[in-house]
């Protein structure tokens, strides 16, 4: 997982180095040359007649999540293309609340204690990352932020889906969750595709954005898929903070993008407030040393 995190971080610092594709034309190659990958990928694993019977007979649930994958692989680009890197992946960091949230609507699940601290405390920092822009701040970061917002949504519905899928059909094999990766990163290119003509990337901006298709989406999307049956979803999730980390790392160094003081005091606040709620949750499935499960019921 933490490979996985590493391998999704390179978007912003390869995106910065484009030098002349830009906006939906970013989105479409990269989505183009995921799907190429995953088309490959899982032809192989599955054959090509089991893939194409399980994309058209998937049915409504496949559609929705690969909507939702569709979105958070276009909103993700062209958010990085109008604003900072770090305003988008602490961004996109609030998805685990915001799963949180949906489930509670949508499946009635209830939440912790420590779960609503963690939305109040991470708000916080929200407010405390944006605050300072109020006041006639740039609208291509308040813009950029706004789509960004399109990527944890999306993947809250996702999830929530999933997790309705899997209490339905308890005694029944778990839906494909690889089909709709595919069926979103095609979605995501054709629908793209239109608003990014004419094309005007260089042979340098392809290989980049072929790089970020195969590298940065298909092979860590497919690893996070198997990792998801090992590791515990909290385990998933706060190793899936490791991202921000990285990706605001990379950029920091590799280019002269240095993340305001806002950003980096608000964003802070956010990612102990995810870390200290995940981290709670993971020690309540782990057994306590000398503890049997009997005695703990």
């Amino acid at each position: 997982m933490i490979c996985v995190t590493l391998m999704w971080s390179i978007a912003g610092i390869v995106t910065r180095h484009l030098d002349s594709a830009r906006g939906f034309e970013v989105t479409f190659w990269r989505s183009l040359f995921n799907a190429l990958a995953l088309l490959l990928v899982l032809g192989a694993l599955q054959g090509p007649a089991r893939l194409w019977r399980t994309l058209r007979s998937g049915g409504r649930p496949l559609w929705i999540s690969g909507l939702c994958w569709c979105v958070m692989y276009t909103a993700f680009m062209v958010a990085i293309t109008l604003t900072t890197v770090a305003n988008v992946l602490v961004t996109m960091a609030l998805a685990p609340l915001l799963t949180a949230l949906c489930a509670r609507v949508a499946l009635g699940h209830r939440l912790a204690l420590r779960t609503w601290v963690a939305i109040a405390v991470a708000g916080t920092g929200i407010a405390w990352m944006y605050g300072s822009e109020l006041g006639g701040g740039d609208a291509r970061h308040w813009l950029g932020t706004a789509v960004a917002l399109c990527v944890p949504v999306a993947a809250a519905i996702k999830w929530t889906l999933l997790q309705h899928l899997y209490r339905r059909a308890a005694s029944e094999p778990p839906p494909d969750m690889l089909a709709p990766v595919l069926l979103g990163a095609l979605l995501s290119a054709a629908l793209t595709l239109p608003l990014a003509l004419p094309l005007a990337a260089s042979a340098h901006d392809v290989a980049l954005l072929a790089l970020l298709g195969v590298v940065q989406l298909a092979i860590p999307c497919l690893l996070a898929v198997r990792v998801a049956r090992v590791l515990s979803a909290p385990e998933v999730s706060l190793l899936g903070l490791l991202e921000v980390v990285f990706g605001v790392l990379w950029v920091w160094l590799g280019t002269d993008e240095a993340p305001s003081a806002s950003v980096l005091g608000g964003g802070l606040v956010v990612l102990l407030a995810l870390a200290a709620n995940e981290t709670l949750a993971l020690r309540r499935l782990l057994p306590m040393p000398g503890v049997s499960h009997t005695s703990r019921r």
